[in-house]
């Protein structure tokens, strides 16, 4: 019985994690929970699931939940909540589902206390790579992708040594708006926005996964995960979503992961591997419905945030925290109605141009630059 602690419940990722832990019971333990303010879904999960120690957002959700509570566990609120609920216990490993920078320190002490990370909280390694990467070796704690992606990386890399790879080939979606041209994406509504063509997402991964930077940030995060070059690192339009990533070796033997789009396929492997478990109600790939699978070159002229992530990441040092924040403010003001679809790449654009290298940025200099980083985007729009 393989015990897990989970933040970000009620988030995408950490809805199917329950849904791949409430299939497997048999495998898996829910030890703790964390969540923000949505206290109506979370209570429905602590109730179902009965984890041992339960963490919110605020005091005030967490005096709601202690209310409703009908068996006895630990009821917790703010940043200390969420890293007792990423430590907690015997749990054998951390899903990180939650969104954002605020990520970065739970998993952090998650590491300190041994404990394996399944991560899908891309920010951690976007703003701190050198840091959780070099803290998980010498705890000899793993790293274990929750993205798509990268679980597809993960997986085609098994029994090969880095050595024989040629490059990593990611693929991406395109987004909500991936057939529109430069002059066609003037105006757009954050509800068109929303419309992934193939994807059930959050709404901040789903701006991203338009603007492109989400793909941005993951292959930031491959840099760490993988310990790749960038110049080894390539991304490739594919629309159907159904290669998630392939590896090219050396001799021109490529290994692709393909699959129907679920979540819960990865979710369930970085908590089974490396063993596989029956994906219960999870559709099949039947490639003769399919049809026929397309690639097309990336325009990074088109998608600029792709372009700019891949700038900053090798910059490297602070630079990749400065793209987070801003990119994480600026979306927000997006769906708030506050700026435009293409501002949101000028926003982060700005951000850069603006900020002063560090080059081996401290934990204590990157949640600096964070929050500086997005006062001063705030206060430019203002």
């Amino acid at each position: 019985m393989k015990k897990i602690n989970l933040i970000g419940s009620t988030g995408s990722i950490g809805v199917q994690t329950l849904d791949v832990i409430r299939s497997h019971r048999d495998q898996f333990q829910l030890e703790g929970l964390s969540f923000g303010n949505n206290v109506d879904i979370g209570m429905n999960q602590v109730e179902e699931f009965r984890p041992k120690i339960i963490s919110c957002s605020t005091k005030e959700a967490a005096e709601k939940v202690k209310s409703q509570l009908t068996y006895s566990a630990i009821v917790l609120n703010g940043k200390e909540g969420i890293i007792e609920v990423a430590t907690y216990g015997e749990s054998e490993i951390l899903v990180n589902a939650v969104m954002g920078r605020i990520g970065l320190e739970p998993t952090l002490k998650a590491i300190e206390a041994g404990k394996d990370i399944a991560i899908a909280n891309k920010e951690t390694l976007v703003t701190a790579g050198h840091i959780v990467t070099e803290l998980s070796r010498k705890k000899g704690v793993r790293l274990i992708p929750v993205d798509s992606e990268h679980s597809a990386i993960y997986q085609c890399l098994h029994g090969n040594t880095q050595s024989e790879v040629s490059k990593l080939i990611l693929t991406a979606s395109g987004g909500s708006f991936r057939d529109y041209s430069r002059e066609q994406l003037k105006g757009v509504s954050v509800d068109d926005a929303l419309k992934h063509p193939n994807w059930q997402m959050g709404a901040k991964i789903t701006i991203d996964s338009a603007t492109m930077m989400n793909k941005g940030l993951e292959v930031i995060e491959a840099k760490w995960l993988f310990q790749m070059p960038y110049e080894k690192i390539e991304v490739i339009l594919h629309k159907e979503s159904m290669i998630h990533s392939m590896v090219e070796y050396i001799d021109g033997s490529v290994l692709a992961h393909l699959g129907t789009p679920d979540m819960r396929v990865p979710i369930q492997y970085a908590l089974s591997e490396p063993n596989r478990l029956d994906l219960k109600g999870g559709d099949r790939l039947k490639l003769w419905e399919v049809g026929a699978l397309h690639f097309e070159k990336m325009d990074y002229d088109r998608f600029k945030c792709l372009d700019m992530a891949f700038q900053a990441g090798k910059q490297g040092g602070i630079t990749p925290t400065v793209l987070n924040a801003a990119n994480e403010v600026a979306v927000a003001l997006f769906l708030a109605r506050k700026i435009s679809f293409l501002e949101i790449e000028d926003v982060v654009d700005r951000a850069l141009q603006a900020h002063s290298p560090i080059t081996e940025p401290s934990l204590e200099d990157i949640i600096f630059i964070d929050e500086e980083t997005r006062h001063r985007v705030l206060s430019n729009i203002n």
